[in-house]
């Protein structure tokens, strides 16, 4: 088996180490800037749900629940998935599409059905849904928190032999004169492996950038309210992700989290942005969710979260090889879904460095596929897809 390691310990690096270490791995190092979960998971708002347009993704999900389901016995850990219900909200004109895809979603394992406006207020009173034609409801969707999902991958990995370095940030990746990647560079000195997984979100394109591959990963900077239940009780006690109001949002202790469909990209600089949300876009995001759930007008806000996506050009990730770099695995590109896919995803990519079959085949993730004119369009997408 490789030597291998892994770069990052959020919730991707996490659980690559985890399904390396599950897989008998000789032979694994995960080395992270900072601490596990401190970096963009911790950020999160860790929302679990198989709603996707791409089959892939629904697979990658529909695994995935099923392991925040299993997790003490998978991890040994306390349960991390606050199960909560979940309503999808499409554009009127795309109910068509909605169907479509719950139905390939069912045919892929998920739970889910297509209900009316009527169901949706069986479910949540408090809402407006004049307008809804159409929505998706999957029971068993929730959330959970990326801190705590890193920090017990993590520990549950050490606890089967995997060796951890944090604060110790990886500078630049080390080949040979073939080009192959041999390790990484830190401050601390040299680390020398067979096989390099980069999952470094955010902070990924200047490491490739170095060894002369240029991924187009964007920085998108989002904001996120977390407002307290007005006078008359919860909002909501559901989540939502809402084409409607380009909201999504969900419980969270005694109040609801809230966030913005889309970010600004120029500018973020992952290392230096905005630690809490402005008034003015927090009071414009309440006031768009507001025409959905009424009762957030009388709720007070909280507190803010902010945070950096790393953004591919069709907003799925990046997942495998990169070619013409042999020894390099690359997972970045979330583009805001990595925490509720995670287990799946860090199991492909342990499956990948060892040159084991797929359970979830993710060759169409491959990073390489913009350069080829192969970005993912799936059948029947959303405008805001």
């Amino acid at each position: 088996m490789p030597e291998v390691i892994v770069v990052g310990a959020g919730v991707m690096g996490a659980s690559t180490a985890f399904h390396l270490a599950e897989r008998g791995a000789r032979s694994v190092t995960v080395v992270d800037a900072r601490h596990a979960g401190e970096g963009m998971s911790s950020r999160s708002s860790a929302l679990v749900r198989m709603h996707y347009t791409f089959e892939q993704e629904v697979r990658l999900a529909v695994d995935s629940l099923a392991f925040f389901r299993e997790w003490p016995e998978r991890v040994g850990r306390p349960p991390v998935l606050r199960e909560c219900g979940f309503v999808r909200i499409v554009q009127p004109g795309e109910a068509g599409l909605l169907r479509e895809n719950v139905a390939m979603q069912c045919a892929c394992g998920a739970e889910a059905e297509v209900i009316g406006a009527a169901d949706v207020l069986e479910l949540e009173p408090r809402w407006r849904v004049d307008d809804v034609v159409a929505a998706a409801y999957e029971p068993r969707a929730g959330y959970g928190d990326g801190a705590v999902v890193a920090g017990d991958l993590l520990s549950r990995a050490r606890e089967l032999g995997v060796a951890y370095r944090p604060n110790t940030p990886v500078r630049s990746l080390l080949t040979d004169a073939g080009g192959r990647v041999r390790g990484v560079r830190t401050d601390t000195g040299d680390l020398m492996a067979d096989l390099v997984v980069l999952a470094t979100g955010v902070w990924t394109r200047p490491l490739l950038l170095a060894v002369g591959v240029d991924l187009p990963i964007e920085s998108e900077y989002h904001e996120v309210a977390v407002l307290r239940d007005g006078p008359g009780g919860p909002a909501s006690r559901i989540a939502c992700i809402d084409s409607g109001t380009r909201t999504y949002f969900r419980p969270e202790g005694g109040g609801l989290l809230l966030g913005d469909f889309v970010g600004p990209r120029d500018g973020i600089d992952p290392d230096d942005f905005p630690q809490t949300p402005g008034e003015e876009s927090v009071v414009e995001l309440v006031g768009r969710a507001a025409r959905r759930v009424p009762a957030l007008a009388e709720s007070g806000i909280s507190r803010g979260v902010t945070g950096v996506y790393d953004m591919s050009p069709d907003a799925r990730p990046m997942l495998g090889p990169v070619a013409g770099i042999e020894g390099l695995i690359v997972a970045a590109g979330f583009s805001g879904m990595g925490f509720k896919i995670c287990p799946a995803v860090g199991r492909a990519l342990a499956e990948l460095a060892l040159g084991e079959p797929q359970t979830v085949d993710v060759s169409a993730f491959t990073p390489d596929r913009f350069a080829q004119g192969r970005p993912i369009d799936p059948p029947y997408g959303y405008g805001d897809d």
